[in-house]
């Protein structure tokens, strides 16, 4: 975390999740290696007062109310990762209706209006969500840090080929914290 941390802003993707669905174990099990460093980065965050911004799906609720959210994902599986990473008051929550962080969702503007141009960006899944909201970042002209132990997907092999797509064509450094 070389960056200066003036202009920037720590994203979580999709941290809220039930894990209910095929490949849902495996995620969950992925989501569960990198949990330690996942909690050092907000942490960091919150200790250097960086913005946090939750971007999530909003399963089916429509509303972006994490606590909702929460209600609806949490279950034996979810508990230890929700209770770990949920957002606080000062936290900002964003719903997003597809992969991508960015797409119909206001995260640029709030981006922009925080004046805030270098991204740590962390979540699940990682070749999926993290993937498509680093492509749609790069085209906004976003840094971005990437660490790589702080990105979960269903399996190992599309975490490192995401990882090498958002290194090598998107300029991130995937750098572990």
């Amino acid at each position: 975390m070389k960056q200066s941390l003036e202009n920037t802003a720590v994203l979580f993707v999709d941290v809220i999740n039930d894990f209910d669905f095929d490949g849902g174990e495996n995620l969950l099990k992925h989501t569960d290696e990198i949990l330690p460093n996942m909690k050092k980065l907000r942490d960091f965050a919150k200790k250097n007062n960086l913005p946090t911004i939750y971007i999530n799906d909003h399963y089916g609720l429509w509303q972006a109310d994490f606590n909702k959210i929460i209600d609806r994902c949490k279950n034996e599986r979810s508990k230890q990762v929700i209770d770990t990473l949920k957002p606080d008051k000062d936290d900002y929550f964003i719903i997003k209706p597809q992969h991508s962080a960015f797409f119909q969702t206001p995260l640029q503007s709030l981006l922009n209006e925080l004046n805030k141009t270098h991204l740590i960006m962390a979540g699940i899944a990682g070749d999926i969500c993290i993937l498509f909201t680093a492509k749609d970042a790069y085209m906004y002209d976003f840094d971005m840090h990437i660490p790589e132990n702080c990105m979960a997907s269903e399996e190992k092999e599309g975490s490192e080929y995401a990882l090498y797509l958002m290194r090598t064509v998107m300029k991130a450094n995937i750098e572990p914290i």
